[in-house]
């Protein structure tokens, strides 16, 4: 059977796919009593305490993908991640590149979805909205001020953007990991093998796809 990952689901995970997350709501799944008290403390909101159950209920698994990728060298079919390389800063979205790499068999597709900066940036053009095109961003631009606003956002996992891509720019990143065959992929279509339940449309419309196969 294949061995395939979605890395940094949220609440999306594929079914029959091993999903992670790097949210603290994963870790907290673990001990729902000790995410209650937290709720209850307000260092995290009922958003978060819902996010909570559904990582337990959905056995989504945490990893941070900056750092390492948990499976062996050599043992992963493919890899799927969506709206997830943006909130990694450079050396990050590197060390997540190589990790893939790392995990994937050799032939293995990765599969990146991620905001079209492009797209992003016709809209500001159109609508001349300095405001609104910073928030569309998403960049994690305000710091939390005070004790409390920082365990909140520590256990929150509130994190921006620290990264944006259009398709020049990300091709050129996954080929200096050391991929090949990278390509952007039109909605619908995939060079997985077998994609099974895995959305090949989500998130369309602001968002371009990209596949590359490890050598």
């Amino acid at each position: 059977m294949a061995t395939r990952l979605n890395i940094g689901c949220g609440r999306s995970p594929t079914p029959d796919w091993i999903n992670y997350d790097n949210s603290p709501s994963v870790w907290m799944a673990r001990w729902p009593t000790l995410a209650s008290l937290a709720a209850r403390l307000g260092l995290i909101d009922q958003h978060a305490l819902a996010f909570v159950a559904f990582c337990r209920s959905h056995r989504i698994r945490h990893a941070d993908a900056a750092r390492r990728i948990p499976p062996a060298d050599a043992t992963v079919d493919a890899i799927y991640t969506s709206h997830m390389l943006e909130h990694l800063d450079r050396v990050e979205a590197r060390v997540f590149l190589a990790e893939c790499r790392r995990v994937l068999k050799p032939g293995g597709i990765l599969r990146l979805a991620v905001p079209d900066l492009r797209y992003i940036a016709y809209l500001y053009l159109r609508a001349n909205d300095a405001n609104g095109f910073l928030s569309h961003l998403q960049f994690d631009l305000d710091k939390p001020r005070g004790l409390m606003a920082r365990l909140h956002r520590m256990l929150s996992g509130g994190r921006g953007h620290h990264w944006m891509y259009d398709r020049d720019s990300l091709l050129a990143l996954v080929e200096a990991a050391g991929f090949a065959e990278v390509e952007t992929m039109e909605e619908g279509r995939t060079r997985i093998a077998d994609p099974g339940s895995l959305d090949l449309n989500e998130r369309e419309g602001d968002t371009f796809c990209l596949e590359a196969r490890r050598p």
